[in-house]
């Protein structure tokens, strides 16, 4: 039931760092001291001349508030840092304490859940998927999953739950984070939940929670093509359609930590019904639930049989590429679709890049060519170079990596944010 992942042979062990390298410009940035840690964190070791160059500090500040990182046990000091020519002993550098604190981070889908276990530095410790039913659940039923999941991942490592400081949880639908409430979702039966207290009151242990799309964005600004950008867009194609967008180096959320639902435009009035409930969204027409739809009709399937959305939509893309023409137009028109979204990001917002994710992004109809050019024709790019474009078809365990540096982040804030320096 459980399938657990280790880390893939030749893979580097060496402290590669984790979390965004750009520092924030924005004018409620955190504590020197925690910027400080942070900045060892991304860079995975550092010297505290480094420290100065990068945070524009003195030597003094860098010397003493080390010290004080060090004396709180939450960085330490090594050796392995390359000499510079001609220079006496090489430098000492610092990193992370990686065992004062283990976190998970969870992703939540229709078909399947995964985990992972990371920690404080940001490795990955254990990974554990979890093979589930595609229906609704109440509250009571998704955390008995989540518990076999969370079990999972420690019982390989020799943790228990009295170890983990914090969880991360990323699921579709709408997400308040600041209240870890969910108002809607296609997973859960019931609307209005309170995940967050449920969740503390059923396992002891503080849960952050946030929209999957926002995980994967956190994934490619800790962990991927975002962590050297200030501003970039991420729009997943799956169960639904998700977008995450980081400005000034930091995830963007809106005012009620609720914005970006770019699955919810609407691009059809009176069009399409979608799984929200509402007509003409655009993940009416590009989302698996909505391929699935037309793709019953393109393979003579009766729409209520007993086969998965996923066996079914592999099955359309064979036709496809077979040259059935019925199923080469589904994809032909969910592309056109999706160039209209990906034209609106770029309008609204200008980002460096846009990154498409999610499963559906094995389908390269959803990317071809003539998918970009339809974006960039419905765009203004008069005298400037187009959006940049790119795919990354990553598995679950990236967006519940995403999860854990949710998860991280908090518990960051909790040991460093209150002191101010």
């Amino acid at each position: 039931m459980y399938d657990e992942l280790t880390k893939a042979e030749g893979e580097s062990t060496d402290p590669a760092g984790f979390g965004p390298l750009l520092p924030s410009n924005i004018a409620d940035a955190k504590p020197l001291r925690q910027q400080i840690f942070e900045h060892v964190r991304a860079a995975g070791r550092a010297a505290r001349s480094d420290m100065t160059r990068a945070l524009k500090i003195s030597a003094g500040s860098a010397t003493t508030l080390t010290a004080d990182l060090i004396s709180a046990g939450l960085l330490r000091e090594v050796e392995g840092l390359p000499r510079e020519a001609g220079r006496g002993r090489p430098p000492v550098a610092l990193e992370v304490v990686p065992e004062v604190h283990h976190v998970i981070g969870i992703k939540l889908s229709d078909e399947r859940h995964s985990a992972v276990l990371t920690d404080f530095a940001g490795n990955p410790l254990a990974d554990a998927t979890l093979a589930t039913p595609p229906t609704q659940r109440t509250l009571p039923a998704l955390f008995d999953e989540i518990s076999g999941l969370i079990q999972a991942v420690l019982d390989p490592c020799g943790k228990k739950l009295s170890d983990i400081a914090a969880v991360g949880v990323g699921l579709s639908g709408i997400v308040d984070h600041q209240t870890g409430t969910v108002p809607w979702s296609p997973l859960l039966t019931t609307r209005g939940n309170d995940l967050a207290h449920a969740f503390e009151q059923r396992f002891g242990l503080p849960l952050h929670v946030d929209n999957d799309a926002n995980m994967l964005t956190l994934a490619e600004l800790w962990f991927g093509a975002g962590r050297q950008m200030a501003n970039f867009a991420v729009v997943t194609v799956e169960q639904g359609v998700g977008m995450g967008l980081v400005l000034e180096n930091r995830l963007f959320r809106g005012s009620r930590g609720m914005g970006l639902e770019l699955g919810h435009t609407k691009v059809q009035l009176d069009g399409a019904l979608c799984r929200c409930g509402q007509r003409g969204c655009l993940e009416a027409y590009i989302a698996d639930y909505a391929l699935t739809r037309e793709a019953a009709t393109a393979l003579h399937r009766n729409p209520r049989n007993l086969q998965s959305p996923n066996a079914m939509l592999d099955d359309l893309f064979v036709q496809a590429k077979s040259g059935n023409d019925a199923a080469r137009t589904i994809f032909r028109r969910a592309g056109r679709y999706l160039s209209v979204g990906l034209a609106n990001v770029i309008q609204l917002f200008d980002p460096e890049l846009i990154i498409l994710s999610g499963e559906r992004m094995r389908y390269d109809y959803l990317y071809a060519e003539e998918v970009l050019a339809e974006m960039h024709k419905l765009t203004l790019n008069e005298g400037r170079s187009p959006c940049r474009v790119d795919t990354h078809a990553w598995g679950d365990l990236v967006w519940a990596r995403g999860a854990t540096a949710l998860a991280l982040d908090a518990v960051t804030d909790a040991a460093l944010g209150d002191n101010r320096h």
